[in-house]
């Protein structure tokens, strides 16, 4: 178990722990924050996260804007890429494909899965759905990685 998904486990069941863990993460990558997100289920190749609705995400339409969706969606990725990266890899994002397959009109859960024998240096897919409290799809898509070996000093 790497550092990452060890301290996930070391906080979840704790009152807030999962919210400390989110805190932590917003931490390391400052830009997450601006959505502020909870990680809600994080295990080896799948990572959840929750953005909750209100006026800071909306846009025009009052509904939770595309863009903090997708915030989401490369958080969720980000972090299961962290909590799921053999040793002897590295990894970098390359690009994001999304549709917009429904108004997001609540929360949004935002789901990152990858298979365990996609951890290969190459090109790699990283499936990417966004969710409302009624389980509709309302973004998928791909973020494309970068996996390769890390270099030995």
């Amino acid at each position: 178990m790497n550092k990452t998904l060890k301290i996930y486990n070391q906080l979840k069941n704790y009152p807030l722990g999962k919210k400390l863990f989110s805190i932590i993460v917003c931490r390391t990558a400052p830009y997450f924050g601006t959505i502020k997100p909870l990680i809600t289920h994080l295990e080896a190749n799948h990572c959840e996260c929750q953005i909750s609705k209100r006026k800071r995400v909306h846009n025009h339409i009052n509904t939770v804007h595309v863009i903090a969706i997708c915030n989401g969606l490369e958080m969720a990725m980000g972090v299961m890429a962290e909590a799921t990266v053999p040793k002897h890899l590295r990894w970098i994002p390359k690009g994001m494909s999304v549709e917009y397959t429904a108004k997001a009109g609540t929360d949004i859960r935002c789901v990152a899965k990858m298979q365990p024998e996609d951890w290969q240096p190459g090109e790699q897919e990283v499936v990417v759905k966004a969710y409302d409290i009624n389980n509709v799809v309302v973004v998928e898509g791909i973020i494309r990685l970068w996996i390769s070996e890390k270099k030995k000093c």
